[in-house]
């Protein structure tokens, strides 16, 4: 199958949507897969829904360099060809001085060829340093060729090509000029997941202006001619692997309010002998499980409905009261909260509005707050629904949880912040919320425990 990697110069560089325009292109007449660099949710949203197939997250500080080449692996089952999106710049990642968590990282792990988009706004042939630059900076990263985006006209793409192609001996296979109706199309996909409400039919118009716009400009068959061909090892991980006996239900929230879900969680649960069932916080009743799990999203934007679906929150309430076990993140655990304030200012708001949760931890959530993006790594003890474990994850939110000061606390971080002073993982009954996100395949033991707990309490 054919492999390849594009990533930016920088956050903003238009990489997104080049990645998704491609995608869609080339899934027309082939089985593409997609994998996103991070973790992240909005985009491998919208590339599972150019493509058909689920994206994968690839992350190299939470995964081991094992964990990322079986999640690859698995993830290319029958695909033609596999596109990895980066994260912002090439090289930014965790640490100053390392490319932990980085998308290079991925792109030596995986030995793909790197196509390098470069926001060329206003330069030409510093165009060329920049290209040189990111080529020296670290040789073992393979840049097979650039595509220039917020091209002016003729005479820009003409200079900054020249000097791309002499100076640094790599091919540019499309100049993208600055395009307003591209921009603004995605700007509006970047502010919901693709889940998000019923109006995927303006989703697919928007993703048509960008694949349009975008063919235009970028050399579809030079772009092929780039990727590694190399045949995928036979096998997958044992993480991945069905179980034979599916004896627990899990029901999963997901609709519109929530659905910040990594696409392994799915197949994890069915390796560990637990099939699942999808469930709507804003529109149905709660479904008979043995065990639930609540993602994030965002809640906030569908505080209404979900006060009004009191027979969802009382049912919540009752099954952790019961001792059913739950897990929660982060919009998960807002959702577990007694109340939501959403303060005056926020999304037009005229007044401070409080809305009723279920009520699960004495306490209520505040939006907005200080915005909270970061990489989280701590351990959780002994009395979690998730078990003894040493743990890597991330956490990005703009509320704040205000909890009773006799909560019970699970997790203590060394990195991150959490819910209060380093401590996150907020436990009652059998029930666990947490601004924390585990990644399913690097935290597949506290999955373990948790799906053996429902197993127990059924």
């Amino acid at each position: 199958m054919k492999q390849i990697l594009i990533t930016g110069d920088r956050s903003g560089s238009g990489k997104t949507s080049i990645t998704l325009a491609l995608a869609a292109l080339l899934a027309k007449n082939n089985r593409v897969q997609t994998f996103k660099v991070g973790m992240d949710y909005i985009d491998p949203s919208y590339l599972a829904a150019v493509s058909g197939r689920p994206c994968r997250n690839l992350d190299s500080f939470t995964l081991t360099d094992a964990q990322i080449r079986d999640i690859f692996r698995f993830g290319c089952r029958g695909a033609d060809m596999a596109l990895v999106e980066g994260v912002r710049g090439l090289y930014e990642g965790a640490e100053a001085l390392d490319d932990t968590g980085s998308t290079a990282a991925i792109a030596k792990t995986l030995d793909l060829p790197v196509i390098l988009v470069v926001s060329a706004q206003s330069i030409t042939r510093s165009s060329a340093a920049i290209v040189k630059g990111f080529q020296s900076f670290d040789p073992a990263v393979r840049i097979a060729g650039v595509i220039l985006n917020n091209i002016k006209g003729g005479s820009h793409k003409a200079k900054a090509t020249t000097a791309i192609e002499h100076y640094c001996g790599v091919p540019v296979i499309g100049a993208i000029p600055r395009m307003e109706e591209m921009m603004l199309a995605m700007r509006h996909l970047g502010l919901v997941p693709y889940r998000e409400g019923s109006g995927q039919g303006d989703f697919n118009k928007r993703i048509g202006t960008i694949t349009d716009m975008i063919g235009q400009y970028v050399d579809l068959d030079r772009f092929v001619s780039l990727m590694k061909e190399c045949e995928m090892p036979p096998g997958t991980s044992p993480d991945f692997d069905p179980s034979p006996v599916r004896d627990v239900t899990i029901g999963i929230a997901l609709d519109e309010a929530f659905n910040f879900y990594y696409a392994d969680l799915f197949d994890i649960l069915h390796s560990l002998g637990a099939d699942y069932i999808p469930f709507s916080p804003v529109h149905d009743r709660l479904p008979e499980a043995d065990g639930y799990i609540i993602g994030g999203g965002y809640p906030e934007l569908f505080v209404h409905e979900l006060e009004a679906n009191d027979r969802m929150r009382d049912a919540l309430k009752d099954a952790s009261r019961n001792g059913v076990p739950v897990y929660a993140e982060c919009g998960g655990l807002m959702y577990l909260t007694d109340r939501m304030m959403l303060k005056k200012g926020w999304q037009g708001a005229e007044s401070d509005k409080s809305s009723e949760m279920c009520g699960v931890f004495a306490g209520e959530t505040r939006m907005p707050a200080r915005r909270v993006v970061s990489y989280v790594e701590g351990t959780s003890g002994a009395g979690s629904p998730l078990g003894r474990a040493s743990f890597r994850g991330h956490e990005f939110h703009y509320s704040d949880v205000a909890l009773d000061r006799d909560t019970r606390f699970a997790y203590r971080l060394s990195r991150g912040v959490g819910i209060r002073d380093n401590q996150d993982g907020a436990v009652v009954h059998n029930t666990l919320g947490s601004y924390t996100h585990l990644h399913p395949v690097a935290s597949t033991g506290m999955f373990r425990h948790f799906v053996g707990m429902c197993r127990e309490k059924r």
